[in-house]
């Protein structure tokens, strides 16, 4: 049985903020259960990785709670997060332009050799 959980959140919108929970929920659930959880936030996604994002994004309208919050929980539960590294040039961001939940940026390299050579399950969004 995997004792790690990479989720790749590709085709998520940040856009659209009611995408956003599930993601974010389901890692935080699967560290509370002691896996070990990667988030990789690529394509659109990678945008949350960005200092100011997140704050502005809600998964409901309404909500005390915003979207940088949950990442924040999900964060101090174990989960890690990750920019792939064509977001820092899609978006214009640098290192520096990462909130501090990131762990840090991976190549597309990086993730497939994770994928295939670690006894690990992937979710994507």
């Amino acid at each position: 049985m995997a004792d790690k959980l990479i989720i790749i959140m590709a085709n998520t919108d940040p856009r659209n903020g009611e995408e956003l929970g599930a993601p974010i929920f389901q890692a935080t659930v699967a560290a509370a259960m002691d896996y070990e959880v990667e988030v990789v936030c690529t394509a659109t996604s990678g945008r949350l990785m960005r200092k100011g994002v997140a704050e502005k994004l809600f998964v409901k309208k309404g909500s005390p709670k915003s979207v940088y919050d949950f990442i924040k929980d999900a964060h101090e539960a174990g989960v890690k997060f990750y920019c792939c590294s064509p977001n820092l040039e899609l978006f214009d961001m640098t290192v520096d332009d990462l909130i501090p939940e990131c762990e840090g940026v991976i190549g597309g390299a990086h993730l497939i050799e994770q994928v295939m050579e670690e006894d690990c399950k992937v979710l994507t969004y």
